[in-house]
C-alpha cells in the first residue's frame, strides 16, 4: 500500500521523473549509485514502473472524464424529461381532475416519488397509458399536449435509460481505472521510497547531489 504523500499525484510523478532520469544524466551521481546496486539495469525496472504508472494515471485522468461527459449528459436529460413531465402531469391533473379512474391510471394520484427509480416508473406509466389512448389524447389536445408529444417524450425516456446505463458504465470503469492507477502507484512509490533511501545514503557527503534528484536537504 502506498504511503500518504505530501504531493499531488501529476508533483509525485514529475518528481519521481526528474529523480530518475537526473541519476543517468549526472555521471558522479550515476557512478556512486551504481557502486549501491542501482545500475543500468536496476534503473530501467524503476523507469519501467514510473512509465506503467503514468500510463495508468493518464487513463484514470481519461475514465474520469468520460464519466464526466455520461454524467452531465445523463443529468441533462434527465432534466429536460422531468420538464416536460412536470407540465404534462399538470395539464393532465386539469383536464381528468373529476376522473378518479384516469387519474389513477395514469398516476397522478398522490404526490410524486423523489427517487430516482420510482420517479421514471412514475413517468412510464404516464406514457404508457396515454400514448395511444384515443379518448385521453382527444382530452389532452386542447390544451396543447399533441398525441406526437406525447410520443417524443417516450423518446426522451428511452434516450434517458440509455444515458443512466453509458454513465454506469463510464463510473465502473473509471472505478476500475482508479484502482489500477493506485496499484501502480504502490508499487513505483515502493520503489522510489528504497531508491531515496540508499541515494541519502550514498549521496551522504555530497548533498547538492541528493538534491538534483528532487529531494530537499536541510542545511
Amino acid at each position: 500500500m502506498a504511503s500518504k504523500r505530501n504531493f499531488t499525484e501529476i508533483e509525485t510523478l514529475e518528481q519521481y521523473r526528474v529523480s530518475l532520469e537526473n541519476v543517468e544524466k549526472q555521471p558522479e551521481i550515476a557512478t556512486i549509485m551504481a557502486e549501491f546496486g542501482y545500475d543500468n539495469t536496476l534503473l530501467t525496472e524503476g523507469k519501467t514502473l514510473l512509465t506503467k504508472t503514468r500510463e495508468a494515471f493518464d487513463y484514470n485522468k481519461k475514465e474520469d472524464t468520460e464519466t464526466t461527459v455520461a454524467y452531465n449528459d445523463f443529468i441533462t436529460t434527465k432534466e429536460n424529461l422531468a420538464k416536460v413531465y412536470s407540465l404534462h402531469r399538470k395539464k393532465a391533473k386539469v383536464v381528468f381532475r373529476k376522473e378518479e379512474v384516469t387519474l389513477k391510471n395514469l398516476g397522478l394520484k398522490g404526490s410524486l416519488p423523489a427517487a430516482y427509480i420510482k420517479w421514471l416508473e412514475a413517468v412510464k406509466k404516464f406514457y404508457s397509458v396515454a400514448v395511444g389512448n384515443s379518448e385521453i389524447e382527444t382530452k389532452l389536445a386542447p390544451l396543447k399536449v399533441t398525441p406526437a408529444e406525447l410520443q417524443e417524450t417516450v423518446t426522451l425516456i428511452t434516450s434517458l435509460e440509455t444515458a443512466r446505463a453509458e454513465y454506469l458504465r463510464e463510473k465502473g470503469e473509471s472505478q476500475d481505472a482508479t484502482k489500477l492507477k493506485d496499484t501502480a502507484f504502490g508499487e513505483l512509490d515502493d520503489w522510489m521510497r528504497d531508491f531515496y533511501a540508499v541515494a541519502k545514503i550514498a549521496l551522504e557527503d555530497n548533498p547538492q547531489l541528493l538534491e538534483s534528484l528532487g529531494k530537499f536537504v536541510r542545511s
